[in-house]
């Protein structure tokens, strides 16, 4: 299971796990580091996908069902066991969501709550121009990363670092190439609350559009910033209360 899935700060008689999915090209270093700032009723736990870190010798994951279907392997046991909760940013808003729709429909497990940062819903048409982003070339990506932020310049003039992230970019964009969601008009497939969040400087979302993929409530809240204004302090602070606040308020 460590290899699929880092938790830096284990807790014991834990209310709920929250499980992170990680951007594309990202790792488990961010969002693992989170569990020091919640509470002894939630633990952390964030993903790694095949080709990084701990997995770099590994080949990158191919397609949306192979990730699907290796981390619900490793992760099923205990999501039988213990409450949880799914946050993604971005690309792993996508991986969170197709991971909670086979959970639902082959074992009937659903997560008390997705939190969505970053990504427009998966039915929605502005998704279509990110899955075509695997087909350009390293320069387009490289300025798409500046674009972005989060990744400190000095990396980025490292060029040995900045292929490796451009390669593990793209493969993560091919994976995202092979999901599909279509909206079926009679059939909602979550009933979960689904909470958004956007960065006041990033480029708009179609958030509202996940109200389509549940029964449950949906909140959209926006955050000052880019793209990864979750990685700014005083915004950590803020999610990681209320992503506490919405897991100890539900009916769990």
């Amino acid at each position: 299971m460590e290899k699929v899935v880092a938790c830096s700060y284990k807790r014991t008689n834990v209310l709920c796990r929250l499980i992170c999915f990680p951007w594309a090209g990202g790792g488990t270093s961010q969002l693992a580091q989170w569990g020091r700032l919640f509470g002894s009723s939630i633990e952390v736990h964030s993903v790694r996908l095949p080709g990084r870190e701990s997995r770099s010798k590994e080949p990158f994951a191919q397609d949306m069902t192979t990730v699907v279907n290796e981390i619900t392997s490793v992760l099923l046991k205990d999501l039988q066991e213990k409450t949880f909760a799914f946050f993604g940013h971005s690309f792993g808003s996508y991986i969170s969501f197709a991971v909670a729709l086979h959970l639902k429909e082959k074992y009937g497990l659903e997560p008390i709550h997705l939190f969505i940062l970053g990504a427009h819903a998966p039915h929605s048409e502005a998704f279509l121009p990110i899955k075509r982003l695997h087909d350009v070339d390293d320069e387009d990506i490289t300025a798409h990363i500046k674009i972005l932020g989060g990744t400190p310049s000095e990396l980025l003039q490292n060029e040995d670092i900045r292929k490796h992230l451009i390669l593990t970019l793209r493969e993560d964009l091919r994976v995202l190439q092979t999901f599909s969601f279509e909206k079926a008009e009679r059939n909602i497939p979550l009933s979960c609350d689904i909470t958004c969040f956007d960065g006041s400087e990033d480029i708009a979302h179609d958030l509202e559009a996940w109200d389509d993929v549940t029964s449950g409530d949906v909140s959209i809240y926006k955050l000052p910033g880019g793209h990864f204004y979750l990685l700014e302090p005083s915004n950590e602070i803020f999610l990681t209360k209320h992503i506490t606040r919405c897991i100890e308020n539900a009916d769990l």
